[in-house]
Parts: structure tokens; sequence; C-alpha cells
């Protein structure tokens, strides 16, 4: 009796595992077509204008309209997002940790970051410039940087290319590039340096109207990624084929337009990107 009521409890206790490793499956993103209480959670930047911008409880920008395009085609309608900020300097454990499923937050691909998380994309091609104020004439272009005082955000890709190649340069480094325009503005700085399209972004708002310009030419690129666990490349793969079909269907260039056509910004050579294959 008690052998047969050991091999029931072993096999009530078995089939509980499998039905709860198949509600596991099913919360993971694209795999239960969004029905139902199931959620995404995406990460993105909160503070740049034109990108990923948070005002109250709308989410704005080219990041956030890819973000919404690819999650539809995951099967998440648009109440189905959970946005989650995600600075510059926490978006690997952000990642790794579970606490995002996505990340859409002017996330470069690089070696070092693919050591700790995988992409999809590119979806975008950038490339980093300098912002600086409209009456300063001393900085036109990186070849004008010696002895420049420059601000950037830590763990950004920029911040590291300033350290790597302009050692004369003092850089200074925050949290967020907000947090840059004031020193910027009170001439504690001499310029901002990171993405043209962020730079764009604060450019064109309007209460840097007239204050605030774009120095010379972009000088790095910069492949804007899709940030996802290490090796799931069936996510990837199903992030991807968005993308594809965004840029496709003309949804990518409305998105841009819709974005960064506010800015007078165009995009630079490479625009719409082929997504790499996954890895």
């Amino acid at each position: 009796m008690f052998t047969k009521r050991l091999i029931a409890s072993a096999a009530a206790g078995a089939l509980a595992l499998s039905l709860a490793a198949c509600g596991q499956q099913a919360a993971t993103p694209g795999a239960s077509g969004g029905g139902g209480d199931d959620k995404i959670t995406i990460g993105i930047k909160f503070d740049q204008p034109g990108l990923g911008l948070r005002e109250g409880s709308e989410y704005t920008g080219f990041d956030v309209e890819v973000a919404k395009y690819v999650a539809k085609e995951l099967g998440y309608a648009e109440d189905k997002i959970e946005w989650k900020e995600s600075p510059s300097a926490q978006r690997e454990t952000l990642i790794e940790t579970g606490q995002v499923d996505l990340i859409f937050a002017t996330y470069s691909i690089t070696d070092k970051r693919k050591e700790r998380v995988s992409f999809a994309g590119p979806y975008f091609i950038a490339g980093q410039g300098l912002l600086v104020r409209a009456d300063d004439d001393s900085i036109t272009g990186q070849d004008t940087l010696g002895g420049k005082k420059l601000c950037s955000v830590t763990g950004s890709t920029p911040a590291q290319k300033i350290k790597d190649a302009y050692p004369d340069v003092e850089l200074q480094e925050f949290g967020t590039y907000s947090e840059c325009l004031p020193a910027l503005l009170n001439k504690t700085i001499d310029a901002i340096t990171t993405d043209d399209t962020i730079l764009a972004g604060f450019a064109a708002q309007q209460q840097y109207a007239g204050k605030l310009k774009l120095a010379g030419e972009p000088f790095t690129t910069e492949n804007y990624g899709v940030g996802l666990k290490k090796g799931d490349t069936e996510l990837c793969g199903k992030v991807n084929d968005a993308i594809k079909k965004m840029v496709g269907d003309g949804a990518w260039e409305a998105a841009v337009e819709k974005t960064l056509g506010p800015a007078d910004y165009k995009p630079g050579p490479g625009n719409p990107p082929t997504p790499a294959a996954c890895s």
C-alpha cells in the first residue's frame, strides 16, 4: 500500500512540475502570443528626446516606436508592454537578472557587451557627435577637442571612445545625458558627446532653441541593437524578423520621420541596416 501511495505521489509531483514548466515556457516573450495577462518588459531610456522619452505616462521616440512594432510582432499589444528605465551602465545587469526581456535604448553592439548579452539587429546606425553652445565656435569637430572639457554617460560607448582616443580631454561622466545639459549651458563643460541622434533630439527641444548646436561630422559608427538574454537565438530570430518586416512595410521610415524628423535629422549611410545573423 505504501509503495502504491509513493508511486502515486511521485506521479502527481511529476505532473505538477510538467504543468509548471509549461506555464513558465508560455511566459517567454513571443511564446504565448501575448494573451491573457502575459506581458513583456522592455527597457528604454526615459530622458532622450526623439529616441526614448517618458513624460508622465507617455513614452515617445524612435526606440519606443521600434519596440512597440517588435512587441506587436511577438504577439504583445501595446497595453501588454511594461516599460523599464535602462540607464547605460545598468543595461547588461537588467538583462542578465531577468528584469527586462528586451532593451531598445540606443544600445550599441560591441564585442565587449556580447560577452554578457546577445543582440538582435542592428535596427539603426548612428555616429558619435558633439553638442556645443550655439555661440561657441572653438569646437568644430573631433580634431579640436584638445584640452576641452566633455561630458558623457558612465558605461556608454562614447565615453569609452573619448577615454581611449583623446587622453588630453577632461571627461566628466554622469548617469544620464540630461544631467550634462546644465553643465554645458553654464559653461562648466565645453561639449556633450554621444550619438548624433541623441544630441539632435536635445538640440531640437523648445527650451534649447537657439542655445545649442551640433559641431562637426560624426566620427564613429554605432550599430543600435536589441539587447536580450545571452544565447537566446530563438527570440533573437523573431526580433530580427520583426525588424526586417518594419523596414519592408515602410513603418521604419515613418518612425524616423515622426520622431527624429522634427530635429531635421537625416539617417546616415547604411540606414536602414540589415539585421545580422543571430549567434
